[in-house]
């Protein structure tokens, strides 16, 4: 049998199985995780190492053994998201602590767009052009789009440590650049 005919009996193989069992393992993933686009991300994490398994000839057991693997891979993806969000939330609610601890609990007057001025707003914004682009970016992803320093961290390919910092560097450097507009008595922050 050639390779490509093999590869075609697999990839068949592998879509009729999914066909009966997906429905049922993705059900089952949903059970385990916080929400549906979790739950479709274990599926798939367990569905990839059973695949790379079967692949590298690796698997123990025929294809009457890749439901209770993946059950069992599926639990402990789960798991392992879990945690993993738990200590982002953890260290995400560590920074909004550090951050109000800074501010007295103040929240920052010129992010809101309501309470600014056409005027303090073009502040603001060329106080953002002039960061640099490491820093703003975040910032403006933080603020604006209201991600988390993981969806940050995710799209910069960078660590979600690397987004917190550049956010509170960034943050501290604006500040400083409209402290002095407002010295001189050009912002009414």
């Amino acid at each position: 049998m050639t390779s490509v005919t093999a590869q075609l009996k697999t990839e068949m193989t592998w879509r009729a199985w999914l066909k009966e069992h997906g429905s049922k393992l993705l059900l089952f993933a949903r059970q385990q995780t916080r929400s549906i686009a979790d739950a479709e991300d274990v599926l798939q994490d367990a569905l990839v190492k059973l695949a790379r398994k079967v692949a590298e000839n690796s698997f123990d057991g025929g294809q009457q053994s890749w439901l209770p693997y993946l059950y069992t891979s599926i639990r402990r993806c789960a798991i392992d998201l879990g945690r993993k969000s738990d200590r982002r939330g953890k260290r995400e609610e560590k920074v909004e602590m550090e951050r109000q601890y800074e501010t007295g609990g103040k929240f920052d007057p010129w992010f809101d767009s309501d309470a600014a001025g056409e005027e303090s707003r073009g502040y603001i914004e060329q106080g953002l052009k002039e960061l640099p682009e490491k820093f703003s970016e975040v910032i403006v992803m933080k603020v604006w789009g209201e991600r988390t320093f993981a969806e940050i961290g995710e799209a910069l390919n960078i660590s979600q440590n690397t987004a917190a910092s550049r956010y509170r560097y960034g943050l501290e450097a604006l500040r400083k650049q409209l402290a002095q507009v407002r010295n001189e008595g050009n912002l009414s922050l």
